[in-house]
């Protein structure tokens, strides 16, 4: 345990003791070095391009559609638990800005109900147009006046 803690204390001027600085550049007089990640060998990237081809990941699946400029995509991988599905390959963000971008009259047409106006608001809505004080919707009357 006390070894634990020495390792992970850091010296006055900001290395950690037990050990080189990782992944921290050095510059000399002529070149600058930079300590990166061990590429896989020649074996495992063969093996990786082999995995890609026949079981892609879905975010692999998801990246080609995407950069073949496809809408919707049928993923290979959960064809047997949930079917032959389709995947759009707009992103969450894409999907928010659009909603936006949207006016009442289209949500309705997509079958979005909940920016339209109700019954009562549409009668209500005529009333005041037409300058009346009040009107009748379903046998009932009802003021236009506003509450404050």
């Amino acid at each position: 345990m006390a070894n634990r803690l020495y390792n992970k204390q850091i010296s006055p001027k900001g290395y950690k003791r037990g050990g080189g600085v990782t992944g921290k550049t050095t510059t000399t007089k002529t070149t600058t070095t930079t300590k990166s990640e061990k590429k896989p060998g020649i074996i495992r990237r063969t093996i990786g391009k082999i995995r890609k081809k026949v079981i892609p990941t879905f975010d692999e699946q998801f990246a080609k559609a995407r950069k073949n400029k496809q809408k919707t995509f049928t993923s290979t991988r959960d064809d047997k638990k949930k079917g032959k599905l389709e995947y759009s390959t707009k992103t969450a963000a894409e999907v928010k800005a659009a909603k936006k971008r949207m006016s009442d009259r289209e949500r309705a047409r997509v079958g979005d109900t909940s920016k339209q106006l109700s019954e009562k608001g549409a009668a209500f809505k005529l009333a005041r147009r037409m300058g009346k004080k009040e009107f009748t919707h379903k046998g009932k009357k009802y003021t236009t006046l506003l509450a404050l």
